[in-house]
């Protein structure tokens, strides 16, 4: 059986310290099965919650966003994910809050980019990642580069990256907060 490298960063994420409470909007479930798919995700995720209906973000959030998809929302998601993580965790070790939201392609038109937000909430770490993503790539194309972020963004607040690289187009953006 081939090993990817995606399951060895992953495998380095559950053998690292800290857990995680993952929130997600709008996209962001790869990235959940991707954690799941290698052995030792319960030593890492202490639970996931997708947020797809506007009033589940509500009330997860406790108040509706502004605006459902930006660093805002995104770290908003982190900061109440890192409280919950605090609410299921037994024992000591650090814990990290990860939120994301997107609007990737659909069925039906939508004003704007295509775009995700990504936040990790932590004791002394809050770092946002906002991505413009290409049209271009269609809706498992853009899900699969949100799942990479999401993979590569937990393993820098892991300590196990330095940075966060991605495969970008000439038309994507990374900016990190």
């Amino acid at each position: 059986m081939t090993v990817l490298p995606n399951q060895l960063l992953i495998g380095q994420i559950h053998a690292a310290p800290p857990r995680i409470v993952y929130a997600f909007a709008g996209a962001g479930s790869q990235a959940l099965w991707e954690l799941h798919r290698v052995p030792g995700s319960s030593r890492t995720l202490l639970e996931a919650i997708d947020c797809y209906a506007p009033r589940s973000l509500a009330g997860f959030l406790g108040e509706a966003p502004a605006q459902a998809v930006g660093a805002a929302t995104a770290r908003a998601l982190a900061a109440r994910a890192y409280a919950r993580a605090g609410e299921l965790a037994e024992g000591g070790g650090p814990l990290l809050g990860l939120g994301c939201t997107a609007a990737i392609a659909t069925d039906r038109a939508r004003r704007g980019d295509d775009r995700c937000a990504i936040a990790i909430c932590g004791a002394g770490i809050l770092r946002t990642y906002a991505l413009t993503l290409s049209k271009g790539r269609g809706r498992a194309g853009q899900e699969g580069l949100v799942t990479q972020l999401v993979i590569e963004a937990l393993a820098a607040a892991c300590g196990l990256r330095a940075a966060v690289t991605l495969d970008l187009r000439d038309d994507e953006a990374l900016r990190l907060d």
